[in-house]
């Protein structure tokens, strides 16, 4: 049997390295956990880029998450003298301001109203404005957009690797390819048994990911958390590096007019050789951690091409310079899950991001520490509730 400790953490990924690193930044007695070795490629939090911005089209409530995180990561930057935000501008080109997106209606109309709210700069452009700014996409004389000019990209493995760091300078202990096996909470406190050892915590932070349900299933919520596979693509542009760079090209969402799905992508942020990145994402099959097809296909790939690239960017080649594989774990509605689980006063769910998570996992790392040591958030996460299912 380990000593006891006051918080342990499962899962080291976007939300668990954050809240290892905020809870030990205050003293508090720690022990981080994962069953492979982070920054690693296996789950959500990789694939070098993730969109961070401060109007968030998901529901009012994340625009206080996302600001407190841009604050938080340029601290950690300074701190660690470490590249982890670049600020290359974000465009989301969209045909009606009430159209859907990323499981959210309204997604533009909700952005812009975030942005007005919180002071946010941005322009709203019509079809030819984005043309004349960004004549890289080939917008359709319908189409509009809504430029925010802070927002841009987050660079996840370094701030894992970063804030792990933090964390064991702080005095947390991190523990790296050791697995859970199963907890078991009393009014004494909760047992947690892994592959390795058994532990002892006042509180317990599950930030599993697409793992989760292998630890939750037991209470019904397999039915909440589905996890789907999603392809990253990086395609070349080396003829035209600079028009793919930032600050000529920005980040982007494009809601395309009849097409479910809609694309996000990213500059060139690797040189002229490291192509851009895009993906568009995909919610026809669950899959399973243990089973996941993680090669791409090359129909996959000129799929993405035909359907995607070529018709939205002129200036791209049919040559794909790279893909990988990464995990969504999402809700029904589509929002994140931060509560203590049913019955429970100490275990909480941190997790699933639904895809659109790691821009806000240093304010969440931020609140799950408060739960912890005071039982309130600064920030409201009443609308993450398990029991609005």
């Amino acid at each position: 049997m380990s000593e006891n400790y006051r918080a342990i953490v499962i899962g080291l990924g976007a939300m668990g390295s954050s809240t290892v690193y905020q809870l030990s930044k205050r003293g508090v007695k720690t022990l981080g956990i994962d069953q492979f070795s982070p920054p690693h490629t296996l789950g959500s939090t990789h694939g070098d880029t993730r969109i961070t911005r401060k109007g968030i089209g998901e529901g009012v409530q994340y625009t206080p998450l996302s600001l407190r995180s841009y604050e938080i990561i340029e601290a950690l930057e300074a701190e660690t003298s470490s590249d982890l935000l670049q600020k290359t501008g974000g465009l989301i080109i969209c045909s009606t301001p009430d159209s859907m997106a990323r499981h959210t209606e309204a997604f533009f109309q909700n952005t812009v109203d975030a942005a007005k709210k919180y002071d946010i700069k941005h322009d709203i452009l019509n079809a030819q404005e984005i043309k004349k700014r960004f004549p890289q996409f080939n917008v359709s004389d319908q189409e509009i957009g809504y430029y925010e000019y802070e927002a841009g990209i987050m660079r996840p493995e370094r701030i894992v690797e970063r804030q792990l760091q933090l964390a064991k300078k702080h005095g947390a202990e991190i523990h790296t390819d050791e697995k859970l096996i199963d907890f078991n909470e009393t009014k004494d406190g909760i047992t947690i048994r892994t592959d390795k050892n058994t532990y002892r915590c006042d509180s317990l932070v599950l930030s599993l990911g697409p793992w989760l349900n292998q630890m939750v299933s037991k209470k019904s919520f397999e039915s909440i958390f589905k996890v789907y596979r999603q392809v990253l693509y990086w395609f070349d542009i080396a003829a035209n590096f600079k028009d793919f760079s930032p600050p000529q090209f920005p980040i982007f969402i494009w809601e395309l007019k009849g097409d479910k799905n809609g694309m996000y992508g990213f500059p060139a942020v690797d040189g002229p050789d490291g192509g851009f990145k895009l993906a568009f994402e995909q919610y026809d099959k669950p899959c399973e951690t243990s089973s996941v097809d993680r090669e791409v296909s090359r129909d996959e790939i000129e799929s993405m091409f035909d359907l995607y690239v070529a018709p939205h960017f002129p200036g791209a080649k049919n040559k794909c310079v790279r893909s990988a594989i990464c995990l969504y774990t999402v809700t029904p509605d589509g929002a994140f899950v931060i509560d203590r689980l049913p019955d429970s006063n100490n275990v909480l769910v941190c997790s699933p991001c639904s895809g659109h998570g790691f821009k806000h996992s240093p304010a969440i790392g931020e609140c799950m520490t408060d739960l912890i040591l005071t039982g309130e958030s600064k920030i409201d996460l009443t609308s993450f509730k398990l029991d609005r299912f």
